[in-house]
């Protein structure tokens, strides 16, 4: 069996109030699990869409081939659908092993047909279906099923992270008989072969689910179901406080942490880590004088990032100084390698001193801004906030635009703006999900910058094709200190997930994406 583990170098899991190690404790069956979700998901359809605000409570209902376990300091690969794997040596061919005896909710029978339509249906998405990772399984030839309980994916060319979307949270399996009938049915109806089953989902207000009493664990799940409610994000707090939510898995700030320690104390749990997800100044190559490296690498450069982190970590979402991947992931670049890249020097004055002395060089004395935000409290507004007054201690005036979000990817896609806040957020530490952002405009569909580095797009397809490990590092870094050096899209800092849960609530790992860890198979409640 062939399975990829991630080992962070450096765990910050910070437990500030604990009840106990689930590890050592006997799960109890029985209990309705209630947490907060503050958002509404714009589909069921896990295929066509990227928000968590689908995963947290359509996931429970699905099962995927491959899938993440373990918290943020030590992510692995395990089976869901899949009892075992094997990958050629090279890399062309994926063999899977399938569980037997699974039933979907329906109460009929799960085959290796389920996955040959759902992996056909999203590299191949039938019209009006849309596939948000159809590019992402590009590189898969063929699918073969030599029978009901084995499936093949023969490639077109090797793809080093093919693995990793195997255990994709947004794969989830759907039947072929119900696609067969309807090639929309996910997005009309939830049924798959997860532990929990549908009961309701009322617009606005919840979701929820109960135990499916044909899970293929048999001693899963632990919970008899959830509610899932729809809430703004200012309600989680009092909701957690007052009793009416046992939980909320995306994350809090420092100060609702706080808030819920100091009035709950040890009624709380607290899980902290680096989180997949980032804050990103992307810069218009598009309009003058933003075309110019020595102006990219001036605004960059009189940011201070690790000022930046101690105070903001303090107050927001964001704490962690890194470049393109999350501080301390396997991929990441070691900090004395980091440090000497423009706009993360230790020294801020020497830093801004450079700054000044490239605008002067480039002719931009008097620069003016105009800098294209969400209005979304966090960590939106606040990142916005800081990096024009970080500017202005260069002499640059910064004309701060924040609008609604569809206006905000509206001017992203236009062009309409010279700098624009923005955010990469994915499921796993992979040069292939974070670098997506980052490529050129004629190769990538979100590259905002519209820059036309050539050098960016074969770099990134030459990592891709690597499969020794220590040989795609080599490239992945090389990347990296290209990218950010040019300065197309630098990263201001990086987010860091808080989430304070109720301490009956057991099971739960604290993964570094707010996209992992939600078929709550594993959670159970103390009471």
């Amino acid at each position: 069996m062939s399975k990829f583990t991630v080992s962070v170098v450096t765990s910050v899991l910070a437990s500030l109030a604990m009840a106990g190690p689930a590890a050592a404790e006997t799960p109890k069956k029985g209990g309705t699990l209630n947490f907060a979700v503050v958002a509404e998901p714009p589909t069921t359809d896990c295929h066509a869409t990227g928000t968590f605000a689908m995963v947290h409570p359509v996931a429970p209902q699905y099962s995927t081939l491959l899938k993440f376990v373990g918290d943020h300091a030590n992510q692995k690969i395990v089976g869901d659908l899949a009892e075992s794997w094997e990958v050629a040596k090279d890399g062309m061919t994926y063999t899977f092993k399938l569980r037997k005896g699974v039933k979907f909710h329906d109460g009929s029978d799960f085959t290796s047909a389920d996955i040959k339509a759902t992996y056909d249906r999203i590299i191949n998405p039938p019209q009006g279906i849309i596939s948000f990772r159809k590019a992402l399984h590009s590189d898969i030839g063929s699918i073969e099923t030599p029978d009901a309980y084995t499936v093949v994916f023969k490639m077109k060319q090797v793809n080093a992270s093919m693995e990793l979307h195997f255990a994709s949270p947004f794969n989830c399996v759907y039947s072929a008989a119900e696609l067969a009938k309807d090639p929309d049915y996910p997005a009309k109806k939830v049924m798959g072969t997860g532990a929990f089953q549908l009961v309701e989902h009322v617009k606005g207000s919840h979701w929820t689910a109960k135990r499916f009493d044909q899970y293929f664990l048999k001693d899963r799940p632990y919970l008899d179901g959830f509610k899932a409610f729809f809430v703004k994000g200012n309600a989680v707090v009092p909701g957690i406080r007052g009793g009416q939510f046992d939980a909320e898995f995306r994350g809090r700030t420092p100060a609702e942490r706080d808030q819920l320690v100091s009035a709950m104390k040890d009624q709380v749990t607290v899980q902290e880590g680096p989180w997949i997800t980032n804050i990103l100044l992307t810069f218009n190559t598009s309009k003058k004088p933003f075309d110019d490296v020595r102006v990219r690498q001036a605004l960059t450069l009189a940011i201070d990032r690790w000022g930046g982190a101690e105070n903001l970590g303090k107050v927001t979402l964001i704490k962690g100084v890194g470049g393109v991947f999350r501080p301390g992931s396997p991929f990441a670049l070691p900090s004395a390698e980091l440090e000497k890249i423009p706009g993360f020097w230790r020294d801020i004055e020497k830093s801004r001193e450079e700054a000044k002395r490239l605008l002067k060089e480039a002719g931009v004395t008097n620069l003016k801004v105009k800098l294209l935000n969400r209005t979304l409290d966090q960590p939106f507004t606040p990142a916005g906030i800081y990096a024009i007054d970080q500017w202005r201690r260069i002499g640059v005036e910064t004309e701060h635009v924040q609008v609604e979000t569809k206006l905000w990817y509206d001017g992203l896609g236009n062009g309409n703006f010279d700098v624009g806040v923005q955010n990469v957020s994915d499921f796993v530490d992979d040069p292939n999900a974070q670098f997506n952002t980052l490529l050129s405009k004629n190769v990538s569909s979100i590259a905002y910058s519209q820059h036309t580095d050539k050098k960016v797009d074969d770099l990134y397809e030459k990592q891709t094709r690597i499969l020794d490990p220590v040989e795609r590092l080599k490239v992945v870094n090389e990347l990296e200190r290209h990218t950010l050096t040019q300065a197309y899209n630098v990263p201001l800092l990086w987010y860091q997930r808080i989430v304070v849960n109720n301490k009956k609530v057991k099971g739960w790992e604290l993964p570094p994406s707010h996209f992992g860890g939600q078929t709550l198979v594993d959670v159970w409640l103390d009471q």
